[in-house]
């Protein structure tokens, strides 16, 4: 699975329990995916993401691989 697919991934499940969170729970979990929103709108308009930043590092830490 590509970075890119994984990073849609992570953020949709992220949204998922941020609103079940705000549904079961407490009110303020919609605050965590509106945070996540925020993070994917000023990535598509900057071209840097931290969460794709943590994941190359992760899997160069994981294989070993340093060229990326």
């Amino acid at each position: 699975m590509s970075v890119e697919h994984r990073i849609r991934l992570i953020a949709g499940t992220f949204i998922l329990l941020s609103l079940g969170g705000a549904f079961w729970l407490d009110a303020n979990f919609i605050w965590f995916a509106a945070f996540v929103a925020v993070n994917l709108i000023q990535s598509a308009f900057s071209k840097w993401c931290l969460m794709e930043d943590l994941l190359r590092a992760w899997d160069r830490r994981r294989t070993g691989k340093t060229d990326f």
